[in-house]
């Protein structure tokens, strides 16, 4: 099983790392999403959370102009790496549609991912948009969070 930090990897946080991976090559090859799943699938290790990355992949791509519209009133104007984009999809798919995930756990998640895997302080920036994202999407949540 995968390490981070020293601590196992849960299923789940497998599962989203392995739906950021597939957004990226989405990103990147603007491939089908099926196939990119497809080949995630039979080259995928370990314990993997598979239910909760299909309700992840393809969903994300699927609904990536309505993550988009969710996501333009919280962003500046600054351009994203790829990674910085699946990240904030993710983040804003796992607000918008996952009320059972506490939005806590969907920001520190997301800025653990762009930490790992964006660009150096890229975390900060997701950080600040979920943050306000969640403020929007979970307003009551928040607040009393």
């Amino acid at each position: 099983m995968s390490v981070a930090g020293g601590k196992r990897l849960s299923p789940r946080r497998r599962a989203r790392r392995l739906a950021l991976q597939a957004l990226y090559q989405w990103i990147m090859s603007d491939n089908d999403p099926a196939e990119i799943a497809r080949q995630l699938r039979e080259d995928a290790s370990g314990q993997i959370d598979w239910d909760y990355f299909d309700r992840l992949f393809p969903a994300i791509p699927e609904g990536k102009n309505e993550l988009q519209q969710q996501l333009d009133p919280v962003m500046d104007s600054r351009r994203l790496d790829p990674v910085e984009q699946a990240v904030l999809w993710l983040g804003a798919f796992e607000l918008a549609r996952q009320p059972d995930i506490p939005y806590r756990v969907v920001i520190n998640e997301s800025v653990e991912l762009a930490k790992v895997f964006g660009a150096t302080d890229g975390y900060k920036y997701v950080n600040a948009v979920l943050d306000k994202l969640a403020q929007r999407l979970r307003g009551q949540e928040a607040a009393a969070g």
